[in-house]
């Protein structure tokens, strides 16, 4: 599909009426009627993305020679564009690099949160490729009550989180929109390149924006557009400006990046390529939003284990019957269930899933045993990253986030004759 399928007449990205007048999904709203959450089939159709099936999974793994990451077989990444063209380059033995974000607009990150993280760091491992993380404070300022001072703090905060995930200094780079833009000619100039080819006609059509909102939110798409293209990091990649981008993120920033692959080869730029993700559920239920600021609304990275189980029992929406004579008559409904949902996103173990799943749904396993898998899941993997967050110090932050070359080397491309 092309990446121009919803665009009118002059150029502009619009929802196709009726294909889904329900979900509303952008960048900062994503909502649903439905109890089974976004319907991502209708979405891929209205965003014109290709959906990740089989035979792509089974080449990702003939390419890697290894299994693919549990939230790619399961479809929790379940739409990509480009993803062809990244296994081409890879299996030739070309490179390519890695870039993701997160929009700091609160102290402590979520479960939620850090999915593309977890994701993405398999993605690194697995290919052995440079990373670019982007905080986009700069945007936390324009859209919420905040000031660039405190959006500015939680980008530093909200690094650390990301940097207990595991990540190598020698081979990710961490940047805030606040600090870097002032610090790197090569960032303006690529923002000012992308401006440049983006009317306003179209940036209202693609994100909404109305009449009166700032114009630092409608210039705002080009800075988060950038780090798609690798003239932006000089350093990183010794002034290439060839190498090509995968972008793993949830499926609400879509928009940026359809923006960007239209400007990209008029820039003379390669087009980013994208995996996306669904969405991670509220604790009570795919039709409610996470919010930072209602913390029963999710797990957080900074939560005890006691706060955990609390939140499970008493807040994860269940699925399953009203009284125990009707649960093991009718079963559990897993498609609704969060419990059963989050241990899609962080069960490594099919056969185990499975086991749960068929036990759920046919009765045999009750509401709280299947809680109980979840809490134990969940308090293990908070209280490993929280213990990894705590020796993370603001120096290490800091060497994440020095503009630097990386441990892997770009030799010139040979101009032809």
């Amino acid at each position: 599909m092309s990446d121009s399928q919803g665009m009118n007449k002059n150029g502009s990205y619009v929802d196709q009426p009726g294909a889904d007048e329900e979900d509303i999904v952008n960048p900062w709203e994503v909502s649903t009627h439905s109890a089974k959450g976004v319907d991502y089939d209708k979405l891929i159709t209205r965003f014109g993305s290709t959906k990740i099936d089989d035979a792509l999974i089974q080449r990702i793994e003939k390419a890697t020679g290894k299994p693919v990451h549990h939230l790619l077989r399961r479809g929790i990444f379940f739409s990509q564009r480009d993803m062809e063209m990244i296994l081409d380059v890879y299996e030739k033995k070309q490179p390519f690099y890695l870039y993701t974000g997160r929009g700091p607009s609160s102290e402590a990150m979520h479960m939620g949160h850090l999915i593309p993280f977890i994701f993405t760091k398999w993605l690194q491992d697995t290919f052995d490729v440079p990373l670019v993380i982007q905080l986009t404070d700069d945007e936390k300022f324009l859209w919420k009550d905040l000031t660039l001072d405190e959006t500015n703090h939680l980008a530093f905060e909200n690094a650390k989180d990301i940097i207990a995930c595991g990540f190598d200094v020698e081979k990710t780079f961490i940047f805030s929109d606040l600090d870097f833009l002032t610090n790197s000619p090569a960032f303006y100039r690529t923002i000012c390149r992308i401006q440049k080819l983006v009317t306003y006609n179209q940036v209202k059509g693609i994100f909404g924006f109305s009449d009166s909102d700032s114009i630092g939110k409608i210039s705002f798409p080009a800075i988060q557009a950038a780090p798609s293209f690798s003239c932006m990091f000089p350093e990183i990649f010794s002034g290439r400006t060839d190498i090509p981008c995968l972008i793993p993120c949830a499926i609400d920033q879509d928009p940026y990046f359809r923006m960007t692959r239209d400007v990209a080869p008029r820039m003379g730029c390669l087009k980013p390529a994208l995996l996306h993700s669904t969405f991670f559920p509220a604790l009570q239920g795919a039709q409610t939003k996470m919010s930072a600021s209602d913390p029963n609304s999710s797990i957080f990275v900074t939560d005890t284990d006691k706060q955990i189980k609390e939140k499970i029992n008493k807040y994860a929406f269940s699925g399953g019957g009203a009284t125990v004579e009707e649960h093991k008559a009718t079963g559990g409904n897993c498609e609704i269930d969060v419990s059963y949902q989050y241990l899609t996103f962080f069960m490594e173990d099919d056969k185990r899933l499975e086991e749960i799943r068929k036990t759920y749904a046919s009765g045999e396993l009750m509401t709280g045993s299947l809680k109980m898998e979840l809490i134990e899941i969940l308090q293990k993997l908070v209280g490993e990253h929280r213990q990894r967050r705590a020796e993370v110090t603001d120096d290490m932050v800091r060497q994440f986030m020095k503009p630097r070359k990386l441990k892997y080397d770009y030799p010139p491309v040979e101009s032809k004759k």
